[in-house]
């Protein structure tokens, strides 16, 4: 990687929003439910986040047969949301990769990366473009890797891998990625990283609470609940389920839900594991998250939306 920022440079595109901003969402959606109600919540927020794109993200595990396959799984059910919402696919959602990054940190061409690679080249460091990663890293790395010079208007807010302070790092989207993720820690691109065990994990719903808050709003929310639902199967008794996805959307609607602190980015080892230089360059780290005021956040525009 050629480009690099200044720290002053890096911590200026760090600060939280307060105002509306420009994002695109990078999303393996038919990977789990937590997706499409950090979609749904994202697409509701029109005060906040004004979203530009949609990318189908790969992902690879028993509701797919090839990366590609999850990719193109989680691009149908893109649509079938939006459907759902009222919102035209045409021109807002993109295919991804088809392929990892993986330990060669190869780029890998699709729709997605270049109209990434687009957005961002038409942006400024006064007016960054927000992205959004709730998936495997391969489409915003594939962006860095082929065109580095953007990581100064860009903000990549992704949830993956679990607290630093964890005794594992057996999180899906960082483990499907390796490469992709060491791409991204390396490169210097304003990262806030919001971590899944250790502090998302307490973002949890419940079938009563989807029945009674999500499923009564129209179609969308009828949807929401039947994903739920059928995630949950026969198990609903004290069952609950992490929809921690929607964490980061939070992070740009409210950051006062998501408090975070500065830290040396990590480095991120083959095995993988995190190790630390206290010398490397700063990220944002979410340490903690407001459950309650998400999930009212939600709820409430879920049901202005359907009225």
């Amino acid at each position: 990687m050629a480009f690099t920022l200044t720290e002053a440079q890096r911590l200026k595109l760090l600060e939280p929003p307060r105002g509306k901003i420009r994002a695109v969402l990078d999303t393996d959606t038919f990977n789990e439910i937590d997706d499409q109600f950090a979609l749904t919540q994202m697409l509701l927020s029109t005060d906040r986040v004004a979203t530009e794109a949609i990318y189908a993200a790969p992902f690879l595990n028993p509701r797919s047969n090839s990366p590609g396959h999850g990719m193109e799984l989680s691009f149908q059910e893109i649509g079938r949301l939006l459907d759902r919402l009222g919102r035209p696919a045409d021109g807002l959602v993109y295919r991804g990769v088809t392929d990892f990054v993986g330990p060669t940190k190869v780029a890998r061409n699709a729709d997605a990366v270049d109209d990434l690679v687009q957005r961002a080249r038409r942006s400024t460091p006064e007016d960054p473009l927000y992205v959004i990663a709730i998936a495997a890293i391969s489409n915003v790395a594939s962006a860095i890797l082929k065109a580095p010079e953007i990581i100064d208007r860009i903000v990549v807010v992704w949830l993956g891998g679990h607290a630093l302070e964890w005794a594992d790092t057996n999180e899906f989207n960082l483990q499907q990625d390796i490469g992709g993720a060491q791409v991204l820690f390396d490169s210097g691109v304003p990262l806030v990283l919001v971590p899944c065990r250790g502090v998302v994990s307490h973002l949890v719903s419940t079938v009563p609470e989807i029945e009674r808050y999500v499923e009564p709003h129209g179609e969308i929310g009828r949807f929401l609940s039947q994903r739920f639902k059928e995630y949950a199967g026969d198990n609903q008794a004290g069952w609950s389920k992490v929809i921690w996805d929607m964490a980061a959307i939070a992070w740009l609607i409210d950051p006062d839900w998501c408090p975070s602190v500065l830290v040396p980015t990590p480095i991120l080892t083959d095995i993988p594991s995190w190790s630390c230089d206290r010398s490397r360059h700063l990220m944002r780290y979410v340490n903690r998250i407001d459950r309650n005021a998400i999930m009212a956040d939600f709820f409430t525009k879920l049901q202005t939306f359907a009225r």
